[in-house]
């Protein structure tokens, strides 16, 4: 939609100093035309628009500017604010509270504050460094190297990112794999001795949406549990009240696909007393060898010290 695209060309231009329309029209996705129209449209709005030849010309908002209110409604400005703080919550810089005070004053200040996203985590000194440094090396497309900590080990990994994502309640770094060949997403809490390379990258086409959560977290691992009814806020919490049915004992039985024996079985224990692993019978022996070792361990501690 143009309003959609006006609101994101002033988005850019109140965040960068100065921005060809090339660049403009390369981010936004439609053509140099279409991009001077839209100058046309905000510099009829009053909106103090300037374009400057040559070398090292180009678009910019006059220093200062705040965009006037009758632009956004309530509404529209809402939303912004609700996407800003969330921002600011885990930047550590305060540039986005900066950028909050460009925006016109709401007819009704009290439903500016109805909503709230909050993306800050424990790891939030950790964090806000991480991001800022992924964050320039997407903008200036430069590889990054890290260690990254899996299940099956930690490894050096280098990659071209693309996008910082914020799903399934963590930081992702969206991007092409050099090792793999293939696009990833990368934890950002799992990522150590991070450094920016010299080295540029071409851009890539990047599939859109960002990968799906069905193909992360897909499986072919098909599982059974039932759980005491005392599990049933965290089943709810972690998969939906849908996850799972009640049986006429009362207990709930959960089904559901995961990637590998690994990541069920983690899973399962964390439950403690209140799951049993029903399916696929194969990994209850496991389970069960893994139950036998630890009693061993902590059985070996008691003996030692009576």
């Amino acid at each position: 939609m143009a309003v959609d695209r006006l609101i994101g060309i002033l988005a850019i231009l109140l965040r960068e100093e100065k921005c060809t329309a090339a660049q403009l029209a390369a981010r936004l996705e439609v053509t140099q035309r279409t991009i001077y129209r839209d100058i046309e449209r905000l510099c009829r709005a009053g909106i103090p628009v300037r374009s400057e030849r040559g070398k090292n010309g180009g678009i910019s908002i006059m220093e200062g500017y705040a965009m006037d209110r009758t632009l956004l409604t309530d509404e529209d400005r809402g939303a912004i604010l609700a996407g800003l703080r969330s921002l600011d919550s885990v930047s550590g810089t305060g540039y986005y509270r900066r950028l909050m005070e460009k925006l016109p004053q709401s007819h009704s200040a009290a439903g500016d504050d109805c909503v709230v996203i909050d993306l800050a985590s424990w790891y939030g000194p950790v964090l806000a460094p991480r991001l800022a440094t992924l964050k320039d090396a997407c903008a200036a497309r430069r590889l990054v190297r890290f260690t990254y900590c899996a299940p099956k080990g930690d490894g050096i990994r280098v990659a071209e990112p693309c996008r910082l994502v914020f799903r399934w309640s963590s930081w992702y770094l969206f991007g092409w794999c050099r090792e793999r060949e293939d696009w990833r997403m990368f934890k950002l809490n799992r990522m150590l001795e991070l450094e920016t390379l010299e080295e540029t990258f071409p851009p890539r086409i990047a599939p859109w949406p960002i990968t799906p959560a069905e193909r992360i977290y897909s499986g072919t691992l098909a599982a059974a549990v039932r759980f005491d009814p005392a599990a049933r806020w965290r089943l709810i919490d972690e998969y939906g009240a849908e996850s799972f049915t009640r049986e006429e004992d009362g207990t709930l039985l959960f089904r559901r696909e995961f990637p590998d024996k690994e990541e069920l079985l983690r899973w399962v224990l964390s439950f403690q007393e209140q799951a049993e692993l029903e399916e696929p019978a194969e990994l209850r022996m496991e389970l069960k060898a893994r139950l036998k070792k630890l009693w061993e361990k902590y059985d070996s501690q008691v003996s030692d010290s009576v």
